[in-house]
């Protein structure tokens, strides 16, 4: 299920807690509304009340460093790229066909970062590196440096490759969704039990009612932030795909 949906199941399932309090009320006599009673239901309340702003709090922390890390390794890959295209270009016109494998690897690579998870069929398998690549990783090692300079910008560039991989891996390694279903079945069960409290020991109107509805839609809001900054590369708040696929100009231009 995408983020939206699942919001609003939890927005039903929290408002619904409300409800169910609202219709319980009625059926409940007067000793069970004493002060005392109430007493009692408000802190066991409290006491879930922050139980869930701890959960909530902890799933906002892990979906926000999950989507900062694979921004910032995207980014790298992206720098990398452009260093990596400066060096063969300094090497010379000899390293012209590996710029040019270089600037064709890049849609490959824009698709399977982007789209590796919404394809189900890749989930579990192994990394396997495309044809575009071996061939570029190929060209770089056969090039045949004629002087020091060369040389060096033959290794620079090999290490610069390197270091890509390695961030491509490392996101792939990262693929998949990093908040567990289980903790999002806690937590609205928490906040629908919340509601139905409030309701329970309050009589309700139309101010009441009108309050809560808001609140359970601001909660259902902040699991779709959470949901969609969980899952970087799709959706409303998907990681930008321009700046890798305009890393480099065409070789005409260059």
């Amino acid at each position: 299920m995408g983020p939206v949906t699942v919001s609003l199941i939890v927005f039903a399932v929290v408002f619904g807690g409300a409800l169910i309090g609202i219709a319980l009320r009625p059926l409940l006599s007067e000793r069970h509304l004493s002060s005392d009673s109430k007493d009692v239901v408000k802190l066991t309340m409290g006491l879930v009340g922050t139980m869930a702003a701890l959960v909530l709090g902890l799933l906002i922390a892990s979906a926000k460093t999950s989507y900062d890390d694979k921004n910032s390794q995207i980014k790298q890959i992206t720098a990398k790229i452009i260093l990596l295209d400066n060096f063969l270009t300094q090497y010379g016109p000899e390293a012209q066909p590996t710029r040019q494998l270089l600037r064709k690897g890049i849609e490959p690579l824009f698709e399977r970062i982007w789209n590796q998870d919404l394809s189900e069929s890749a989930k579990g398998s192994p990394f396997v590196a495309t044809t575009v690549t071996l061939a570029f990783i190929q060209e770089i090692e056969h090039l045949q440096p004629q002087n020091d300079s060369q040389r060096s910008l033959q290794s620079r560039a090999i290490q610069t490759l390197n270091d890509i991989a390695q961030a491509r891996l490392l996101l792939f390694a990262q693929a998949g969704k990093s908040i567990h279903p289980l903790f999002l079945v806690i937590l609205v069960f928490w906040l629908a039990a919340i509601f139905a409290s409030f309701t329970l020991l309050t009589p309700s109107n139309a101010v009441v009612v009108g309050a809560l509805f808001i609140c359970a839609l601001s909660v259902a809001g902040s699991i779709f932030l959470i949901l969609e900054m969980d899952d970087p590369f799709n959706g409303l708040m998907a990681i930008p795909s321009a700046s890798l696929l305009n890393a480099l100009p065409p070789l005409g231009s260059s």
